[in-house]
């Protein structure tokens, strides 16, 4: 029998997953209660993106075997993916609990906590797994990321190094020294298109290197290479995700009728605690230099991308659909009682967000959650980017991203999405103007200091000149822009679509069919404006 389960965990590293199962099914029918045999259960699932069956078989696990540190650490990593915090955090807690010290186990609970945000905790567990085993890839990988998450670029740069000094040809490896500094000469992107070439198998393995490439041809300003190698990693990372796009339309269209402004009227508020500020939009788009420019400020604290608001919405409503984002999600929102949803809100982000007298939550996707904000927390500020929305939608679409953002591999359903995104946000003025604050990517970085000071404004805090000089914070950035903000304000990104204008030529006909106007800085930037164009009642 331990041959077989040697043979199923050799299957499964090899990739042939169909053997490995058939290896499980022999196991499980001579002894249903092995421990081990459902561990691999587990293991293969998630390989197949069977993410239910990975959380039954190690739940399985632990029912038989209750201080398995490795399976309630696998079952907190997909509990935090679902979106289902509650389940997630009492895992995490025992994975901490009954670990014993393996370095993968380590490595994992470390990877969680940078799934939740927390990247000064992540680096403490993966520090731990590399002093283990100092020569292990994954551990290094994962440690570069999250130096670079935490600023420490020339650390994540000297990790990388000890990664490809092992394996030269390390796709990841090689994508996050893309990232990590500016390309000044051919040499890397040299060796990128080489493997590109060799690389013929793994559409992951394709997807960090032409991601990487792309970037570094971009940095060297040669546009049309540059193009083809982000088009081609769109395309292979494209066929290893599933995206419902008619799931997301449902949804769009269960929060644009649930949420009127009578709706908001109705009942009692929430939490009157005045410390939250939410910054909202689309990835890629600014949040993250707002951000800074916020918690610059001496009263400010930067809590980074808290999941928070969301998965208090799922918890209180029992929420228990496959996907984090349904229209079901709307129905939850709408009937979560708002004193118990600002007061969870609260208290589930009192560990992240300091000592100050605020603090910043920037999770993009919440504005999706605007009108709910408004009644759980009506003293929060919430600040909102705007940007053009075919720079905006290449931004994404260039980018390369976890496991967020899955339509932002295509051209023509990245469009769609933003015209959703659009409209709602219209929407949202029309019923809530006022509300919120609109401030645009392109005049803050053509301009800094008076959308500097108007933002500070809107949010009732004294002007401080350290506002201008968000660049020089040594806080973590747990974003895509976790270099470009250490830089100061620039206006390289405005218009970079214009230079392939031609190759955008699906995503920008996309928009316009979709009612997006895709020459304007930003969009609609008040109730007024936003009446042209936003969606029917």
């Amino acid at each position: 029998m331990q041959d077989t389960l040697k043979e199923g965990f050799s299957l499964l590293a090899a990739g042939r997953l169909d053997e490995a199962s058939e290896c499980c099914r022999r196991l499980l029918g001579a002894k249903p209660d092995l421990v081990e045999a459902h561990f691999l259960v587990g293991l293969i699932a998630i390989e197949l993106k069977q993410n239910r069956t990975a959380v039954s078989a190690f739940g399985s696990v632990t029912k038989l075997k209750q201080d398995h540190g490795a399976a309630w650490a696998q079952m907190a990593r997909l509990f935090v993916q679902a979106g289902q915090p509650g389940r997630a955090d009492a895992a995490l807690e025992n994975a901490v609990k009954y670990h014993d010290g393996n370095p993968v186990v380590l490595d994992l609970i470390g990877s969680v906590h940078s799934l939740l945000g927390d990247q000064q905790e992540a680096s403490v567990w993966i520090d731990k797994a590399v002093r283990q085993e100092p020569a292990s890839i994954q551990f290094l990988v994962n440690q570069a990321n999250n130096f670079m998450f935490l600023g420490r670029l020339d650390d994540a740069e000297a990790a990388l190094q000890k990664v490809l000094a092992m394996q030269p040809g390390n796709p990841n490896a090689n994508w996050i020294l893309s990232n990590v500094r500016k390309a000044t000469d051919r040499d890397h992107v040299e060796q990128l298109q080489r493997m590109v070439k060799q690389e013929s198998r793994n559409p992951r393995a394709l997807a960090f290197l032409n991601y990487g490439l792309g970037k570094e041809l971009e940095d060297l300003e040669e546009w049309e290479e540059a193009f083809e190698a982000f088009a081609r990693g769109a395309k292979t990372r494209r066929s290893t995700i599933e995206y419902d796009e008619q799931t997301e339309i449902d949804m769009y269209r269960a929060f644009a009728e649930t949420f009127t402004a009578e709706w908001l009227d109705q009942g009692a508020a929430g939490h009157d605690d005045p410390s939250p500020i939410f910054v909202v939009g689309q990835p890629r788009t600014g949040t993250t230099l707002v951000e800074r420019i916020i918690t610059s400020h001496s009263q400010v604290h930067s809590a980074g991308e808290l999941r928070q608001f969301g998965t208090c919405i799922r918890r209180l409503s029992d929420y228990r659909e496959p996907t984090r984002y349904s229209a079901k999600l709307a129905e939850a929102g709408a009937t979560v009682d708002p004193v118990k949803l600002g007061n969870a809100y609260m208290a589930t982000t009192e560990k992240m967000r300091g000592s100050l007298p605020r603090f910043v939550d920037k999770l993009p996707p919440n504005y999706l959650f605007l009108p709910i904000i408004l009644k759980a927390l009506p003293r929060a500020k919430i600040v909102h980017l705007t940007r053009n929305p075919i720079d905006a939608c290449f931004a994404s679409f260039k980018q390369l991203f976890a496991d967020a953002y899955p339509h932002s591999y295509d051209q023509a359903e990245m469009a769609r999405h933003h015209a959703r995104y659009y409209h709602l946000m219209a929407l949202w003025r029309k019923r809530f103007g006022g509300r919120f604050f609109d401030i645009a990517y392109e005049d803050t970085a053509r301009d800094l200091e008076p959308n500097a000071r108007a933002l500070i404004e809107f949010l009732e805090l004294p002007w401080e000149d350290a506002c201008l000089h968000f660049h020089k914070q040594t806080s973590a950035v747990t974003t895509a822009s976790a270099v470009q903000v250490r830089q100061p304000a620039h206006t390289r990104s405005i218009g970079r679509w214009r230079r392939y204008e031609t190759q955008l030529d699906v995503m920008r006909t996309t928009l316009e069919e979709h009612g997006v106007p895709t020459g304007e800085d930003g969009g609609p930037r008040n109730a007024s404006e936003a009446r042209a164009v936003a969606t029917p009642e």
